[in-house]
């Protein structure tokens, strides 16, 4: 994505996007067979038109009725969730699924613009501990979802923090599949993605332990590989001395991107497929970094303490970074947290305005921020 300047460059331009269809009926997941796989080539942000394709049910200026709980902002897909953990938007591109990061549900939610929006749907609900920053932090669909209605979750337990497996066509059983990740009184959230079908991505945080995320020994403070996730999973460590995890999204090609924060800076980092790590960019006024979605020229970056989103846009041949990130949407919706990137071009956020933040009679929320409008003299709204 984009970090400010260029005319027409990547802030005026918008991917289709990756995600995946959801279908629920009568209560129950169903998934669509018929739609893409989530591992389709990855967007182009910096060649893809905004006028090509029309945005499906694009935030505009739509009236809402003045009821409990519907924001009046078109761009608010859903208002007055607990504070949210993952987000994965499905590709319909008005629906997506995000998880409550407290309570441990996971809810089926739509965009309206016009109207009381449909109330969210639960489509699972697994037992966390969510003391700190712990809970259920970060879901993200199976490779072959469509057979089989798998997805999955980074959650805190009592004991651990783990890896689980969901069946959200069974109950919404959830089955361990990486365990003994180290708990601690912060340090607890983590994030995972699909870099291939048969290869996960997981980044764990430093449990409050510096030490243990610089120690191979300890799956605290990594970024894992597994292969063919099922129980007992073994795990590959792609890089360690990860601080507090913030998190981390594959360009489903090449690179493997990932956002931590430590106590001199926060940080954007690369895994090339070489596997060498290079740090992209980084900030030592620790605006909160958090979810991110990756492009093949550049990724979107959720700000928690910035309250902002950040567009880095990264040169298509080398990856590198290269100019400071752009802000968007600052100060209008508070405390970002999961990013995911829609099926319309827009970018999905979720706020924790609940936690440390200052919540209105709203909060927390799911928005979606459309994209910055091209041309040269444009800049964040």
């Amino acid at each position: 994505m984009v970090a400010g300047g260029r005319g027409r460059g990547a802030a005026g331009k918008v991917a289709v996007g990756l995600a995946v269809g959801v279908l629920l009926l009568g209560g129950c997941a169903r998934f669509d067979e018929s739609a893409s796989s989530p591992f389709t080539t990855e967007p182009d942000w910096q060649d893809a038109d905004v006028d090509t394709p029309t945005p499906k049910n694009p935030p505009t200026s739509g009236s809402r009725p003045d009821l409990p709980c519907v924001d009046p902002d078109p761009a608010v897909v859903v208002s007055c969730l607990d504070t949210t953990g993952g987000l994965i938007t499905l590709s319909d591109g008005v629906s997506a699924l995000v998880a409550e990061r407290t309570t441990g549900r996971i809810l089926k939610v739509e965009a309206t613009e016009e109207g009381a929006p449909p109330a969210p749907i639960e489509v699972a609900k697994v037992d966390v501990d969510p003391t700190g920053d712990g809970g259920l932090t970060a879901i993200t669909l199976g490779p072959s979802f469509y057979e089989d209605g798998l997805m999955y979750a980074y959650i805190t337990t009592p004991s651990d923090n783990r890896v689980v497996r969901i069946s959200t066509e069974g109950g919404g059983e959830a089955k361990p599949i990486l365990t003994g990740i180290p708990k601690g009184p912060n340090g607890n959230r983590g994030s995972i993605d699909f870099h291939t079908p048969d290869r996960m991505v997981v980044l764990t945080g430093d449990a409050g332990d510096p030490a243990a995320a610089a120690d191979n020994g300890s799956l605290a403070g990594k970024l894992l590989s597994v292969n063919s996730p099922a129980p007992g999973a073994s795990p590959e460590i792609l890089l360690s001395g990860i601080g507090v995890a913030g998190g981390v999204c594959s360009d489903h090609n090449e690179n493997i991107w990932l956002t931590d924060r430590t106590p001199t800076e926060d940080r954007l980092q690369r895994v090339g497929p070489d596997g060498v790590a290079t740090k992209a960019w980084s900030w030592p006024d620790h605006p909160g970094v958090a979810g991110c979605v990756a492009a093949s020229d550049g990724v979107a970056i959720a700000l928690t303490n910035q309250k902002a989103l950040a567009i880095a846009e990264a040169d298509k041949g080398t990856h590198a970074i290269t100019a400071a990130p752009t802000l968007f949407s600052q100060d209008k919706y508070g405390q970002l947290d999961s990013a995911a990137m829609g099926g319309d071009g827009t970018i999905w956020v979720g706020t924790v305005n609940k936690t440390g933040g200052q919540p209105n009679q709203y909060d927390d929320r799911v928005v979606r921020i459309p994209p910055p409008s091209g041309g040269p003299g444009n800049g964040p709204d």
